[in-house]
């Protein structure tokens, strides 16, 4: 009994210390975002105009106007992008499953250049609402042909391997589109489609942080039936679990905070597989009551830190978010693979 209580006090030390951990790292991030850039902010500035909204403080225009909504979206995107990974990773039973991998955030970025481009081309405009839900049907769609193929394989190789020749067809045929757009306006999708936090309004970022609040919320009311369905369908079922409709949910809240971060930052890679890995490694737990908060926090801190180097190792050039992310993420997705190979 003592023993079994020293396991949970070390289980809950390790789950705070990660916590705070994250938080102070949040913190560190957000205000390295806010002063470094091609105008460099000083300290006492940032003090001044973030808490005191003094306008004639230093740099006030660039952090509220530019670099505080772009802070606010890599984190609030972020964080939506480790939760649609960690539901779907629940879903497929799968620690490789991801947006990226299996094509997911490919369909939504085909679904959001198709409608940009329609608009667009005969002089319209888009909303931040019809943008969403553009992205949330081809992420849906996407996700339809995955789970098809599914049923067909077993091997998570080959699920992988599916998905990700899903995800290659949607980039080529967005490519398409958007290359042979004649519009200025369309052309600059190209760099929308690499994956940016640039040019994110207030606006933008009250609507996206809405979606993925409400979401959000949503995910973690489910941690009692996910901390379930992680023991088996059968357990899940037997503790009073509906399988098809919670599939059903699992489904659809990994691909509606799919949507909502392809449709304002475009598709960005392996933070929805690495980071739900990663927490679980340091906090040494899976329960998803502990996984599910720490996972959006750990998306916000993964993206923040991609953010800073994208804006800032080629500065005025930037780089795309999603090259960052794949050079962070794909070596924690190569040790997943190499790791599943080892004990199988």
């Amino acid at each position: 009994m003592k023993t079994k209580k020293r396991i949970i006090n070390s289980e809950n030390k390790r789950c705070v210390f990660t916590f705070l951990a994250l938080t102070l790292l949040f913190i560190a991030l957000s205000l390295l975002n806010i002063g470094i850039g091609s105008v460099k902010i000083s300290v006492s500035d940032i003090l001044s105009s973030v808490f005191f909204r003094d306008s004639g403080a230093g740099g006030y225009d660039i952090i509220w106007k530019v670099r505080l909504p772009r802070i606010f979206a890599a984190a609030i995107l972020g964080g939506a992008l480790a939760l649609s990974g960690f539901l779907l990773q629940t879903f497929f039973n799968n620690p490789i499953a991801g947006p990226f991998v299996l094509g997911i955030s490919s369909g939504a970025k085909l679904a959001v250049a198709l409608v940009m481009v329609f608009v667009l081309s005969r002089g319209g405009a888009v909303g931040s609402a019809a943008l969403i839900a553009a992205a949330f049907v081809g992420s849906m769609l996407s996700m339809g042909f995955v789970l098809l193929i599914s049923r067909q394989v077993k091997r998570a190789s080959a699920l992988i391997v599916s998905g990700v020749m899903i995800g290659y067809i949607c980039s080529a045929i967005t490519d398409f589109v958007v290359t042979f757009a004649s519009d200025e306006s369309i052309v600059n999708l190209h760099n929308w489609s690499q994956g940016s936090f640039s040019g994110i309004s207030w606006q933008n970022a009250g609507v996206m942080a809405l979606v993925v609040f409400a979401s959000s919320v949503l995910v973690f009311s489910l941690s009692k039936p996910i901390g379930a369905y992680m023991l088996g369908e059968g357990y899940a079922h037997s503790v009073g679990v509906n399988i098809k409709v919670f599939r059903l949910v699992l489904v659809l809240l990994s691909s509606l905070l799919c949507a909502c971060v392809t449709a304002f930052a475009g598709p960005i890679s392996f933070v929805g597989i690495a980071v739900p890995h990663i927490i679980k490694a340091f906090a040494k737990t899976s329960k998803p009551i502990v996984v599910i908060p720490l996972c959006f926090l750990g998306g916000a801190v993964f993206c923040l830190v991609c953010d800073l180097i994208a804006r800032t190792v080629y500065a005025p050039v930037e780089m795309s978010i999603s090259s960052v992310s794949s050079l962070f993420g794909a070596p924690v997705v190569i040790y997943m693979m190499a790791g599943k190979a080892a004990r199988n």
